[in-house]
């Protein structure tokens, strides 16, 4: 728990938790968890996601605790009010400092399971993503800091896909890096930051999460890689 009061609750998810149950998955959710956790309390409150996040992403997530907060923070996120940061760990050099990348999102006509690049005409949704690099690891991986303007299913998974930078541990999206040394157990995405005008009270407010231990452990890794690169070669420089 990142922050509770009598609106809402922001959590930090942990990468591997599904948030609502679905069918296969009725058990080990995110709401069981908070439904088990408010009623441990003597809370009697339903479990209402004002978003959603990955099976295998981690970080801040917002449950509302009426349909009034729910209603209103939700309206904010379609007007583009709210601000989501999310960092992400991408295969190869991002070489343009920032960007964006417009490109309509749909069902894969092969794999209903996948969203590929899918033209408006032919039922796709208007996707846009803001990204800067933080930090590169010379030609290996870059760290990314990305914001939505839209909301669609796998969204950045695809939007860097299609620009040649898939995510580190993407199986659905990067299979073509299965064999590479830069592996997680699941995308090295992370919902970083969330930000919203709290409807209870109207101030600005502001939840983050820190970065997970496995990403961490990856990005250190790559960090001493570099630094090894830097000793051979003699100039000491790191990107």
């Amino acid at each position: 728990v990142l922050y509770e009061d009598n609106y809402l609750l922001i959590v930090d998810k942990a990468a591997g938790i599904i948030v609502h149950p679905t069918h296969g998955h009725y058990t080990g959710t995110l709401a069981n968890g908070i439904v088990h956790y408010w009623r441990e309390r003597g809370e009697n409150v339903r479990f209402r996601p004002v978003h959603r996040l990955d099976q295998e992403t981690s970080g801040v997530l917002c449950v509302a605790k009426n349909p009034f907060v729910h209603q209103q923070i939700s309206a904010q996120m379609i007007a583009g009010r709210t601000k989501k940061d999310y960092l992400a760990l991408v295969h190869g050099r991002v070489e343009l400092e920032r960007g964006s990348v417009e490109a309509p999102v749909g069902r894969d006509s092969h794999d209903p399971h996948l969203r590929t690049i899918v033209e408006v005409e032919a039922g796709g949704s208007p996707a846009l993503t803001h990204y800067e690099v933080v930090r590169r690891f010379g030609a290996d991986a870059t760290l990314v800091r990305l914001r939505l303007a839209t909301g669609r299913t796998h969204q950045i998974r695809v939007h860097m896909r299609h620009i040649g930078h898939p995510l580190v541990g993407d199986k659905l999206y990067a299979p073509e890096f299965v064999d590479s040394p830069l592996q997680l157990e699941r995308q090295a995405l992370h919902a970083a930051r969330l930000a919203f005008e709290h409807p209870g009270t109207g101030e600005w407010r502001e939840f983050v999460a820190p970065l997970p231990e496995d990403m961490a452990e990856l990005i250190q890794r790559l960090e001493m890689g570099q630094a090894g690169k830097a000793g051979q070669d003699g100039q000491g420089r790191q990107d």
